[in-house]
C-alpha cells in the first residue's frame, strides 16, 4: 500500500501549528516569569552554583527530606533569598543552588550554614562552579551568532544547489524544529527548573544539520522524479519522493535515536538534557522533513503555476548537487 503524504497535509500542518503556538506561549510565560525565554544556566548569566549531597552514612542525617523551603530559609539568613534552588537525583538527597557571584569567604559561610541547618554533606560530592557575567554574555552572543550563520549558510547552499523555494521552505522546517525544541525546554524550565547551557546551543546546531540533511534527501528525489518527466502532477511527484525516501529516513532516525536514548537514561546529569534536546530535535526534524517541508513544496508550486510549462522547465533545469 502506497503512502500518500499529501493526503495528510492539513492534519500535519494543524498538528505543527498547535505545537509551535504552544512553544511560543511557553516561552512568553517563561520570559514573564524568569526574564528569559528559556531558563538560562550559569554559562549565560554568570554567578555561582553549588551542588552538595547529604551523607546518609551519618546517623539521623537523612531522616528529614530535603525541601526547597528548608534550603531557602537558610539562604535568606545569608542574604541570598532570590537564589535558584533545585532538589536533584532520584533519592532527593542532593541540592543544587544557583546564586550571585560569591567569593571564597561567602561560599564558606553558606556551606557552614547549610551544614548546621540541614546536615552533613559528603565532601567528595561538593561541586562549585563560578562564571562571570561578561563570560556568560560572550557565550550567549557567540552561540546566537553560530545559529544565525547556520541558518544563513543553509539558505545560501540550497539556493545555489537547488532553487530559492527549496531554501525558504527548508528554513521554515528548520525553524519549526528549533522552535518546538526550545518550547519543550521552556516548559521544562518552568515546571522542573531545567536550565540550558552551552551544550544546548550545540544541540540546536546539530539539529539544524540533521534536519536539513533529511529535507535535502526528499527534495532531491522530488527533483529527480520531476526530471524524468513522467508526471505533471506536483502532488503525485511529492508523494512518490516521500514514499521512496520514507524507509531510509525512518531507519536513519531510529538508529540515531537509540544511542541518544541510552545517553539520556544512563549518561549522567551532564549529558542528560543535551541528549534530550537532540531527541526532541531529531524527532521533529524527521517529522518536518516528511510531513511539513514536502507538503509545503507541493502547495507552493501548485500555487505558483506548476502547470505552466515555462515554470516547470525552470524547475527541471536546477543544478545537481555535487
Amino acid at each position: 500500500m502506497s503512502f500518500k503524504v499529501i493526503r495528510w497535509q492539513r492534519v500535519c500542518w494543524l498538528f505543527s501549528a498547535i505545537f509551535c503556538l504552544g512553544s511560543i506561549a511557553a516561552m512568553i510565560i517563561s520570559y514573564n516569569s524568569l526574564g528569559a525565554i528559556i531558563r538560562p544556566s550559569l554559562d549565560f548569566v554568570g554567578g555561582t552554583r553549588l551542588q552538595m549531597e547529604l551523607d546518609c552514612s551519618v546517623a539521623n542525617n537523612c531522616d528529614q527530606p530535603l525541601t526547597v523551603n528548608r534550603v531557602r530559609k537558610i539562604l535568606e539568613t545569608q542574604g541570598l533569598a532570590n537564589s535558584s534552588i533545585q532538589i536533584v537525583g532520584k533519592e532527593q538527597k542532593t541540592i543544587s543552588i544557583r546564586t550571585k557571584n560569591l567569593d571564597v569567604e561567602a561560599r564558606t559561610r553558606l556551606q557552614e550554614a547549610l551544614t548546621k541547618g540541614i546536615g552533613v554533606f559528603k565532601p567528595e560530592s561538593m561541586q562549585i562552579d563560578t562564571v562571570g557575567p561578561t563570560i556568560g554574555r560572550e557565550l550567549f552572543i557567540s552561540g546566537s551568532i553560530a545559529l544565525l550563520v547556520a541558518f544563513i549558510g543553509t539558505v545560501v547552499y540550497l539556493s545555489v544547489r537547488f532553487q530559492k523555494d527549496y531554501a525558504v521552505l527548508a528554513i521554515v522546517a528548520l525553524f519549526h524544529d528549533v522552535l518546538i525544541t526550545c518550547g519543550v525546554f521552556a516548559v521544562l524550565g518552568l515546571l522542573a527548573g531545567v536550565e540550558v547551557d552551552s551544550l544546548f546551543l550545540v544541540a540546536l546546531l546539530t539539529i539544524i544539520g540533521y534536519s536539513v540533511n533529511d529535507t535535502v534527501v526528499i527534495y532531491d528525489r522530488v527533483r529527480e522524479i520531476t526530471k524524468m518527466g513522467d508526471s505533471d502532477d506536483i502532488e503525485d511527484i511529492v508523494n512518490r519522493a516521500v514514499e521512496q525516501s520514507l524507509t531510509r529516513s525512518l531507519n536513519t532516525s531510529l538508529t540515531t535515536l537509540l544511542p541518544l536514548v541510552s545517553i539520556f537514561l544512563f549518561g549522567g546529569e551532564t549529558l542528560k538534557y543535551f541528549a534530550l534536546a537532540l531527541i526532541v530535535g531529531f524527532v521533529c526534524g524527521t517529522y518536518s522533513s516528511i510531513f511539513i517541508a514536502s507538503t509545503m513544496l507541493a502547495w507552493w508550486r501548485k500555487r505558483n503555476n506548476w502547470h505552466n510549462p515555462q515554470f516547470r522547465a525552470e524547475m527541471q533545469q536546477s543544478p545537481s548537487p555535487s
